[in-house]
């Protein structure tokens, strides 16, 4: 372990010591003390509301409790967009480095260094931040973080505040103010109205933290059997049981209650891990050679997209008996499998910064790879320094490609729809 000090702040901060630092497909290390920003304080700008759900930007933007704008003022539709496509009058007017900002999420590292992330939030225009590590720090601490991100941005909408709190070996926030959440295995032995209960109150923990999306609950259908060797899901019990019945109901159990709190989940990860030995995040060329299009562990996402999910996360293994020739991620084929099931709902991509299935692709082109196949959201959250190639990547296809640049436009208008309760 370490100690890491945060580089200076956008606005002026007061530093208070705590100790703080992810992952979407696989647990992270032990933490490690560092200094997070204590309560943004700016003569030449406000504090931020106290509100759990924080409204970012550069400039004023506007509170939680208010309409989301256009960056510049449109006319109002004249029509609804047609079912399940995207409302593309809410990035009416928006200049392009404004939407693809709002198609990138980066990572914010709870043990620092921090003014790299602020500094994309604020030049990238980047909409969204995961706060990537493990935290001992307690409620406290990562507001003060939260607030500070929020004060750096420069979004016309409020930003997504997202992590990972799953439970047991996946758990980012912890300390006072947050519960010591069990893993989804034990989770699964609870009634499904005791499961939503005890879900509400860590939803409001997240909340109270200035958390609006929770990367979470895992859907991944796990075959007891081979559980063991399920490096990225099994071997930790992030399954809510083996069976298809048991992930559907206490999975979805999970997911309201997140959602009663007013923190918005992604199910994941699409079409299911549950197969495969290998962890994208630290392996190549990890295959499902078993799931295809109607099998079980893409009805139970089925019930998840049914229950109300916000967002679908999509895996990067490779499913060979739906497309063997690209990672899910970047595959159309895939990809609009979540939209057949009646999704209209923002994809967003697994990590795409740092993993090591990804990695023969350069970092912009993972991107627009992701984009071109039909997702919504790109997660840069491991490894956030590279989130500046993606957007640079994202705005010249789409400036070279108007079919690229409309599937730009529908991806914003989807997460900025997303973001129209906070």
């Amino acid at each position: 372990m370490i100690r890491l000090r945060p580089a200076g702040l956008l606005v002026a901060t007061v530093l208070t010591v705590a100790t703080l630092a992810a992952g979407c497909s696989a647990p992270a290390g032990e933490p490690g003390p560092t200094s997070l920003p204590g309560p943004v304080q700016s003569s030449a700008r406000p504090s931020p509301s106290p509100s759990p759900s924080p409204s970012g930007g550069g400039t004023p933007s506007p509170s939680a409790s208010q309409s989301v704008p256009s960056a510049t003022p449109s006319a109002p539709p004249t029509q609804e967009p047609p079912p399940g496509e995207p409302d593309l009058s809410l990035v009416a007017g928006w200049s392009l480095e404004q939407k693809v900002g709002q198609v990138v999420m980066v990572g914010l590292p709870v043990k620092g260094p921090f003014q790299p992330t602020f500094d994309m939030l604020r030049d990238q225009k980047i909409g969204g931040v995961f706060l990537h590590g493990r935290t001992q720090a307690g409620r406290g601490p990562v507001k003060n973080l939260v607030d500070a991100a929020v004060a750096a941005a420069d979004s016309p909408v409020p930003l997504f505040v997202a992590t990972d709190q799953e439970g047991g070996a996946v758990q980012v926030l912890r300390g006072k103010g947050f519960s010591d959440m069990p893993s989804a295995l034990d989770q699964a032995t609870l009634s499904a109205p005791d499961l939503r209960a005890r879900s509400e109150v860590w939803g409001q923990e997240l909340a109270a933290a200035g958390v609006n999306l929770n990367l979470a609950p895992v859907l991944d259908l796990v075959p007891q059997q081979s559980a063991t060797s399920n490096a990225p899901i099994g071997v930790f019990g992030r399954n809510y049981g083996y069976t298809e019945q048991s992930v559907i109901t206490h999975g979805n159990a999970f997911a309201e209650g997140q959602r009663d709190s007013g923190v918005q989940t992604s199910i994941k990860h699409f079409p299911g891990l549950g197969r495969v030995t290998g962890n994208t995040d630290t392996t190549a060329g990890v295959t499902d050679t078993v799931t295809g299009p109607d099998d079980p562990s893409v009805s139970v996402f089925d019930a998840g997209i049914k229950d109300g999910t916000g967002l679908v996360m999509m895996s990067s293994a490779i499913y060979a008996r739906i497309d063997p020739d690209a990672p899910a991620v970047f595959s159309p084929t895939v990809v609009s499998l979540v939209r057949e099931h009646g999704f209209d709902g923002v994809i967003i991509t697994d990590d795409l910064s740092a993993a090591v299935q990804v990695q023969g692709v350069p970092a912009g082109q993972r991107a627009v790879r992701a984009v071109d196949a039909g997702v919504d959201l790109v997660l840069a959250s491991a490894k956030p320094s590279v989130a500046p190639a993606m957007v640079d990547a994202l705005v010249r296809a789409a400036r070279k490609d108007p079919a690229f640049a409309a599937k730009v436009d529908a991806a914003a208008a989807r997460v900025v729809a997303a973001k129209s309760g906070l």
